[in-house]
């Protein structure tokens, strides 16, 4: 499959996460495919287990913003913003494919924290 054509279907699978649409949020994943959260041990196997553990989610995201995709060939990693119950979470996610679809997928899960002081001479505050 062509980067353009990998980078649309990501932009559908987000587009489709945004909005609640599990199937079509779905469909860029494999039958066999693994999800992996390292920050709690677990690993979802298969695309009927993901989409279901997603759907019994007890809340729906009141904010998703996509910040950037980037990839090339067969790795692609989005960076991204959700928000549940009013709490902002910066996420990224890994996705390896094969044959066009999803076959592993890592997702990392962040609450942001507030700039030291000590530091303020060297940065520039973007939020």
């Amino acid at each position: 499959m062509q980067e353009a054509q990998l980078r649309e279907a990501l932009n559908a699978h987000w587009r489709a996460s945004a909005a609640g649409d599990l199937d079509a949020e779905h469909a860029i994943y494999a039958d066999d495919a693994i999800c992996d959260y390292p920050q709690s041990g677990e690993r979802i196997l298969g695309r009927a287990n993901l989409q279901a553990l997603r759907g019994h989610h007890p809340d729906r995201p009141s904010g998703f913003d996509v910040m950037r995709i980037q990839g090339e060939g067969t790795l692609w990693v989005t960076e991204y913003e959700i928000t549940y119950n009013g709490r902002a979470f910066l996420t990224v996610s890994i996705m390896e494919f094969r044959d066009g679809k999803v076959v592993h997928e890592t997702q990392y899960f962040s609450d942001p924290f507030e700039a030291p002081g000590w530091r303020k001479q060297w940065v520039q505050q973007t939020k």
